[in-house]
């Protein structure tokens, strides 16, 4: 995967290319500026996780990616979602069906409301595998019973003649997993998959989204606010806020050495499993920024103990550390001293003691 806060010109044409993505939400009242300019490459087998606060536009990305934003009031203002060098915006709805579940998926994070009550669950399986790759009607239902099977969905075939409401939280997830995989797209978004699952089905469902990504060779982007699930599975981490990355790079280098304050602050108020660092959580101080109108500086800073008058006065953008691959947009970087104070910054160069990132995971 290529410098994902870069939109400079690549020397090859990435799976999934989002450049500068602009999303609003325009009411009689105001307009909700809910992505402001984001730009990441996604090759195949990668896997990328999004995190960041309620309300900072990660779900919001997803579904302009996929042009379904809510209507009238939601609209692309600028940008280009690039499929295998197609752009996906500006697509007709007829354009758009052939690749949303086709070529691109996605898993929702509240099964109950995404799929059907009135309808079997085999019923919305087969949907999907008639439409797109089309299936007649018993080689579809002979898919959909490997497929339930594939997801860990015990007596699959007996269970194509369920209802929603018939199966568990953790179960009807793995339906919806289901369901998305069956055309064996090549991108696969999941919008906060383990939302209001047990610590166990969470594992769980962690493990299933690595084995598919591992034997399938898609791409996952990962949108949570979860830093353990993210921790467990994605490679690269995007850090979001007010609609911006403000932190990207390889997740083991981000979890050990985060350079924005609101990346630090995130992994302060995360509880820790190794014994060696007792210490409080500390939320973030403030609140989320009113997205109804950009700032002229950086949008944490009402909010960043770092914060300098450059802050306030210039919008800071995504530039390399030293590591390259690091990127940070930020007029003062959280010191490596603080890192090691905080607990953080762990790795050989900080104090001998190469930690892994299990201490993260649910």
């Amino acid at each position: 995967m290529t410098s994902p806060g870069s939109a400079a010109a690549t020397d090859r044409t990435a799976l999934l290319s989002v450049r500068d993505l602009e999303v609003r939400f325009v009411t009689r009242r105001a307009t909700i500026h809910a992505v402001n300019g984001i730009s990441f490459d996604l090759d195949p087998g990668a896997t990328l996780g999004i995190v960041g606060e309620s309300g900072c536009g990660k779900s919001v990305s997803s579904l302009a990616m996929l042009g379904i934003l809510p209507q009238p009031a939601g609209r692309v203002k600028a940008g280009q979602v690039l499929l295998d060098g197609r752009d996906l915006v500006g697509l007709s709805e007829h354009d758009l069906r052939q690749v949303r579940g086709g070529e691109i998926a996605m898993i929702f994070q509240d099964p109950m409301t995404s799929l059907n009550p009135v309808l079997t669950i085999g019923r919305q399986i087969t949907e999907a595998l008639r439409a797109h790759l089309d299936m007649d009607k018993r080689a579809a239902a002979e898919e959909a019973v490997a497929l339930l099977d594939r997801v860990g969905i015990p007596d699959a075939r007996r269970r194509l003649s369920d209802y929603p409401h018939q199966f568990s939280g953790g179960m009807r997830q793995r339906v919806m997993i289901a369901m998305a995989i069956s055309c064996r797209p090549k991108v696969l978004i999941a919008d906060e998959p383990t939302t209001a699952l047990d610590v166990t089905i969470q594992a769980q469902i962690l493990d299933l989204l690595r084995t598919l990504v591992d034997s399938e060779g898609m791409a996952l982007i990962l949108i949570t606010h979860d830093l353990g699930v993210v921790a467990g599975v994605c490679e690269r981490t995007h850090v979001m806020y007010a609609g911006r990355f403000v932190e990207t790079g390889p997740t083991t280098e981000l979890f050990a050495r985060p350079k924005h304050p609101y990346t630090l602050g995130l992994l302060k108020s995360v509880p820790r499993l190794d014994e060696r660092h007792h210490r409080r959580l500390e939320p973030i101080g403030g609140a989320p920024r009113d997205m109804r109108e950009l700032p002229t500086g950086c949008a944490f800073a009402p909010r960043c103990t770092y914060a300098t008058q450059a802050s306030w006065e210039v919008l800071p953008l995504l530039e390399p550390t030293a590591g390259g691959d690091h990127r940070v947009a930020c007029h003062n970087p959280v010191p490596d001293a603080e890192l090691v104070a905080a607990g953080l910054g762990l790795g050989p160069d900080a104090d001998g003691d190469a930690e892994d990132d299990d201490q993260w995971r649910p």
